[in-house]
C-alpha cells in the first residue's frame, strides 16, 4: 500500500530526473517524462524523428542521470548479433566455454539508429527487451536491473535500412518523437550548445532507488471501471473500419503499467481516465497498422486514436463503465 509520504517521495526524484534532463534537452518536458514514464514502467522507449533534434542526447542525458552501467550501441549494416548479446568463447586456460557479456549487458542501453542494422541483428534484442535475459548457446544470462533499452530511428535516409517488424515495435512500451524546439528554447541551445552535454550530468540517483520506485509503481492503485476503459480503447482500434491490425492485449497492459507510472510521477497514488488519455498516442500509435485505404488518404494513426477516445464513454466516479452501444 503506497502511503503519501511514499507517493511524494516518488514525484520528487522523479521531478529532480526531469529537471536534470532538462538542463540539456531544452523545451521538452512532455518528452521527457513521457521518457521517463517508460522507464519506471519496465518499459522501453523508441524515439524516432528527423536528424539533429536532439533524439541521443535525451537517451544520454536519462543514462547520465541515473548512476549505474550504460552502453551505446551504434547499429550498421555489418553489426552482427553476438556483437550485441556476446559470445562464448573457448578459454584454453581452463579448458571451457566462457561467455563474454556484449553491451546489452547494461541498465541503460543506448541503441542508435537501430533501422540500420538487420533483421537478424535487430532480433538479437526481442528476447532480452521482453524477459530481461539473453539465451546464448542454450545457456539464459540475465541482464542488470533495473533494465531499459532507449533505441533511435530517423524517419528519413531511408536507404540502406531495414523497417523494425511489429513484433519488435510491440516491445516498445512509448514511442516518442522530441520535434523541433520552439523560438526560446532554440535560441537557448544555441547560446549554451558549447557547454550544454549529458556528459557533464551528475548522477541524481542509482539504480536501487529506480528499483524501488519500479516496485512502487505496480502499488498505484486503478479503479475497476479503468479496466474495463482501457480494454474498450484497444477494442475501438480493432474494430475501426481504417485499421487493419489493433492493439493486442500487450499493448493494453502496456497502457496500465505505463498510466501507473505516469500518476506517481504527478504525485498520485492512483490513476485517472485522464491519464489513459495523455498516453493512448505513445503508447498505442506504433501498434496500430492502419488499411491500405488509410494510408493512401494520409489518416495517421494519432487520428483513429482520437477517434477511439472520442467513442468510449469515460467511467465515472463510483460507477461501472457505461454498456457498450
Amino acid at each position: 500500500m503506497l502511503t503519501p509520504a511514499h507517493v511524494q517521495g516518488f514525484a520528487q526524484v522523479a521531478e529532480q530526473l526531469a529537471g536534470s534532463i532538462g538542463t540539456v534537452v531544452l523545451g521538452k518536458p512532455e518528452v521527457v517524462r513521457l521518457a521517463l514514464t517508460a522507464l519506471f514502467a519496465q518499459g522501453h522507449v523508441l524515439l524516432e524523428d528527423v536528424p539533429g533534434v536532439g533524439k541521443t542526447t535525451l537517451a544520454r542525458a536519462l543514462a547520465a542521470s541515473v548512476r549505474g552501467q550504460w552502453r551505446r550501441i551504434q547499429f550498421t549494416p555489418d553489426l552482427l548479433p553476438s556483437d550485441v548479446s556476446g559470445v562464448t568463447i573457448f578459454n584454453q586456460a581452463s579448458r571451457g566455454f566462457e561467455f563474454h557479456p556484449g553491451p546489452v549487458f547494461a541498465n541503460i542501453v543506448i541503441a542508435d539508429e537501430i533501422n540500420r542494422a538487420s533483421p537478424k541483428t535487430q532480433s538479437a534484442l526481442l528476447e532480452v527487451m521482453e524477459e530481461r535475459r539473453v539465451t546464448v548457446d542454450g545457456v539464459p544470462h540475465p541482464v542488470p536491473q533495473p533494465f531499459l533499452v532507449v533505441a533511435t530511428q530517423n524517419p528519413v535516409e531511408m536507404d540502406g535500412t531495414y523497417r523494425l517488424p511489429e513484433a519488435q515495435l510491440d516491445r516498445f512500451l512509448v514511442k516518442l518523437a522530441v520535434g523541433y524546439p520552439d523560438e526560446e528554447a532554440e535560441i537557448e541551445v544555441l547560446r549554451g550548445a558549447a557547454g550544454r552535454s549529458p556528459d557533464a550530468l551528475e548522477p541524481v540517483t542509482d539504480t536501487t532507488t529506480i528499483g524501488e520506485m519500479v516496485r512502487m509503481a505496480h502499488g498505484v492503485h486503478i479503479a475497476e471501471p479503468l479496466y474495463a476503459y482501457a480494454v474498450r480503447l484497444a477494442a475501438a482500434t480493432r474494430d475501426h473500419p481504417q485499421v487493419r491490425v489493433g492493439v493486442s492485449p500487450r499493448g493494453v497492459i502496456a497502457l496500465t503499467r505505463a498510466a501507473s507510472a505516469y500518476a506517481l510521477i504527478h504525485g498520485r497514488g492512483y490513476v485517472l481516465p485522464e491519464d489513459f488519455k495523455e498516453l493512448i498516442t505513445p503508447v498505442f500509435a506504433h501498434r496500430v497498422l492502419l488499411s491500405a485505404d488509410a494510408q493512401l488518404r494520409g489518416v495517421t494513426a494519432a487520428e483513429v486514436l482520437a477517434d477511439a477516445v472520442r467513442s468510449v464513454a469515460v467511467p465515472l466516479p463510483d460507477q461501472r463503465v457505461p454498456a457498450a452501444p
